[in-house]
């Protein structure tokens, strides 16, 4: 493959009849590897192959599934230091970030899926009286979950290794075939996590992989008639034009969107909490994740104080190599994508914000870098406040009191995942329901990887994570009996 990658296809490597483009390093400029770009006709072939795979592989029994996923995941820990090299490469992450969360993810999900979990439940008896339909019976039911079918996978840019395997395990778990169209800025690691599974024995059609930076290629893999379901993570924007297509055809739809999470900072929370948690913004992905806390609604007691410390947090953040140890900030995934978080801060100097920290690119000879930018003196009408910039950028503003923060809270197009920080813990748990948003975080941006994840409003269509994401990749069955 020294010439370019190849497809996976009915499980051959397959030469691309669109050739290659370069995937291109964010930190250096330069070219990583050569992506290939398949055709529409070829992306049809995988979703046929898909189709094909689907019968014998959901017959396959559970446990031999599961016995599958559990060896892809050791492939993948057996590999975890060169396809974290090629992760950092391809998208810009830190070095313990590709490490940890990508690559790491990765096999933790695959290994996490390789438990076999029940896929039956009995429902209550039901007294049926004598009627047109019979005579009085008692009838037994059982529900089960059955996989849907051919899942096409549509995964985002920035986390080639966790995101993918979030998708692609569960649904293997529950007895689907999957096709894989990954981000075109990085999908050479997805194509390693095709070898692992190709080396962990999974049989040919089962996992397809199809790469290419041509829209028409994401749109054969959404529309072509062998696929039942779509699952996506992206902007709302495209995750509105998928869902368009798949109603047409009432395919299943599985959308994580994206997010502008708000973080609520009352008077008596605990500021240095707050204020890790709230800086993850500018350096986990360089704020290129949907879950960060973007929009921080600070209580005007907190606001001065709050907005020093977070300044002081994003001003020593160092920027730079993403390879070197200590290293927090890397480059944003592109060019183009600098460019628009760049125009951003410049549209919030013209809405009237106040740029605290950062709003100047760094002095750095390559790469995609833009610097921790904090912008204070908001409005929650600012477009700076409305819109997902998916950069390392935080915009404060004030709230006098908690009917005001929940309202300026809720007054947004997304819910995602919200974040609250208050030391009256009956306040924090009675906020966070009244948040309109598919997750929130009581004095943390930590996570709980068995509790369900999606987004209210245009963040997202359904729940995923943990036993929700055999849900989403199943249907249910009711089977029905006199007893």
């Amino acid at each position: 493959m020294s010439e370019g990658q190849r497809l996976f296809v009915g499980g051959e490597w397959t030469e691309p009849d669109g050739g290659h483009y370069p995937v291109t390093d964010p930190a250096t400029e330069g070219t990583v590897g050569w992506a290939p770009e398949a055709s529409p006709e070829q992306v049809r072939a995988a979703c046929a192959a898909a189709r094909e795979a689907f019968g014998p592989w959901s017959r396959t029994r559970p446990e031999e599934r599961a016995a599958v996923l559990a060896r892809a995941a050791g492939v993948i820990r057996d590999s975890l230091e060169p396809y974290a090299d090629l992760a950092r490469a391809e998208t810009g992450a830190t070095a313990g970030t590709a490490r940890a969360m990508q690559v790491g993810v990765a096999a933790a999900r695959f290994r996490r899926y390789a438990a076999v979990e029940p896929a039956e439940w009995a429902v209550l008896p039901q007294i049926n009286e004598a009627g047109p339909m019979g005579g009085a019976a008692v009838m037994g039911a059982l529900a089960v979950r059955q996989p849907v079918g051919v899942v096409t996978c549509v995964t985002s840019y920035n986390n080639p290794w966790a995101n993918p395997a979030g998708k692609v395990a569960p649904a293997l778990a529950m007895g689907n075939t999957v096709v894989v169209k990954p981000a075109p800025q990085d999908p050479l690691s997805v194509y390693r996590m095709a070898e692992a599974l190709e080396a962990a024995g999974v049989p040919p059609g089962v996992v397809n992989v199809v790469s290419g930076r041509d829209t028409a290629v994401g749109e054969a893999a959404v529309a072509c008639d062998d696929v039942d379901m779509v699952s996506f993570t992206g902007s709302t924007s495209v995750g509105r034009r998928i869902a368009e297509v798949c109603g047409r055809d009432m395919k299943r739809q599985l959308m994580e969107l994206g997010g502008k999470g708000a973080a609520l900072v009352f008077d008596d929370a605990d500021l240095g909490s707050a204020v890790a948690g709230i800086g993850t913004t500018f350096s986990f992905y360089s704020g290129q994740i949907c879950t960060a806390p973007t929009r921080v609604l600070a209580q005007r007691g907190v606001y001065d104080r709050l907005v020093e410390r977070l300044a002081g947090y994003a001003a020593r953040l160092k920027v730079g190599d993403p390879g070197e140890p200590d290293t927090v900030v890397g480059p944003v995934i592109s060019a183009e994508h600098r460019s628009r978080v760049e125009s951003y801060v410049e549209l919030g100097r013209k809405e009237g914000a106040v740029v605290v920290t950062g709003g100047e690119r760094p002095p750095l000879a390559r790469g995609f870098y833009v610097a921790p930018t904090l912008l204070a003196d908001c409005g929650n009408d600012m477009r700076v406040a409305r819109e997902e910039i998916f950069g390392p950028v935080v915009v404060v503003i004030p709230f006098d009191d908690e009917e005001e923060g929940v309202a300026l809270a809720n007054d947004s197009d997304y819910g995602l995942v919200d974040y609250v920080w208050s030391g009256d813990v009956a306040r924090a748990f009675r906020v966070a329901r009244r948040l309109r948003a598919g997750g929130v975080g009581v004095n943390t941006v930590g996570r709980n990887m068995e509790a369900p994840f999606g987004g209210f409003k245009r963040s997202g269509v359904g729940r995923d994570v943990g036993v929700y994401a055999l849900h989403a990749y199943s249907e249910v069955q009711a089977l029905v009996w006199p007893g």
